[in-house]
């Protein structure tokens, strides 16, 4: 795979729908590392046009958003349809600087214990046509961060400085990556263990895009493909009242009435519970309000309810005072 370039280009017109006149190069053939094709995922074209010019133009680009808008399968999902080889990495708190880029380990050789440089996921990335997406950016240590920002300069060349060698990335190396915050740090306590960015290396990244939840019908249309057997009328109509449950969660959020609000994948995990429970209202319960403060589930129950039209028990309930 180290010596694969592309080998033809597709339209965006064609493949993802949007009005534009972009071309961008793919690969002819799948290799292992290719993530397969979600027929219902929905593209959102401002944030697929900015990973399609990361694609085409070698350009680092970071996606922000809320937890649940689906930013890392956006990217694999771009990835996926240009046949590119896609790698994710969380960085996490446990993942260090050895752990990306290589350490000295045992190995044996003819029968022989001999000690012997194992790469990195970094520096195998970088010189292979590979699409490296690090996940949950805003969490990376500070030797880890102070890594990845080398290989954001424009030559993105990476010194191996045990090994005494500069590593030149493949011209079809790209760089990608995901963040709840930009380098804001928890703010809002939604994002326990994100980080404070220095500024200087997020101005290197070439292009910041902004994934947000996707319009009602959109979102009702992912769930049904996601959860078939509610297809029909009734099944429609129940998925759309999820989907307005999960609306006056995010809009209680931003008007600070909730420190908790209900992601796609969230709803999509409550419409599976339906078929598990049969019960929408236990499946909300178990799905999503369990997760709530005990002072903010009155205000959720209200919203079932008005989206529903049945009670549950905590619409009796009194908010505890603070």
């Amino acid at each position: 795979m180290s010596d694969a370039c592309p080998d033809h280009a597709v339209a965006v017109r064609d493949v993802f729908g949007i009005d534009s006149d972009l071309v961008v190069p793919a690969f002819g053939e799948r290799d292992e590392h290719v993530p397969e094709i979600d027929e219902a995922y929905r593209f959102d074209p401002d944030v697929t046009l900015a990973l399609l010019a990361g694609f085409a133009r070698n350009r680092r680009v970071l996606v922000q958003g809320l937890h649940g808008t689906g930013k890392s399968t956006h990217i694999e999902q771009v990835a996926a349809r240009l046949n590119w080889p896609c790698v994710r990495v969380n960085l996490d708190g446990h993942l260090s600087r050895l752990d990306l880029v290589g350490r000295d380990a045992v190995v044996l050789r003819d029968g022989q214990q001999v000690t012997e440089f194992q790469e990195g996921i970094l520096p195998w990335a970088l010189q292979r046509p590979v699409a490296l997406i690090f996940d949950e950016y805003d969490a990376g240590r500070p030797d880890v961060m102070f890594v990845i920002q080398r290989i954001l300069e424009r030559d993105g060349k990476l010194t191996l400085l045990d090994q005494h060698r500069v590593l030149r990335p493949h011209p079809y190396f790209r760089l990608f990556a995901t963040a709840n915050t930009v380098g804001l740090g928890n703010v809002n306590g939604l994002y326990h263990g994100s980080q404070r960015l220095n500024h200087a290396q997020i101005d290197r990244w070439n292009i910041v895009a902004s994934l947000n939840y996707l319009a009602p019908e959109e979102e009702a249309a992912i769930v049904l493909a996601r959860v078939p057997e509610l297809a029909g009328k009734r099944g429609s109509e129940l998925i759309a009242a999820m989907v307005r449950v999960a609306e006056l969660t995010r809009n209680g959020f931003r008007a600070g009435d909730l420190s908790t609000l209900m992601s796609p994948r969230t709803v999509i995990s409550w419409a599976e519970n339906v078929g598990v429970f049969g019960d929408v209202a236990v499946a909300f319960r178990l799905s999503f309000l369990n997760k709530c403060d005990e002072a903010e589930r009155q205000t959720v129950a209200e919203y079932f309810q008005r989206c529903f039209g049945r009670e549950l028990a905590e619409s009796y309930q009194q908010a505890v005072p603070a």
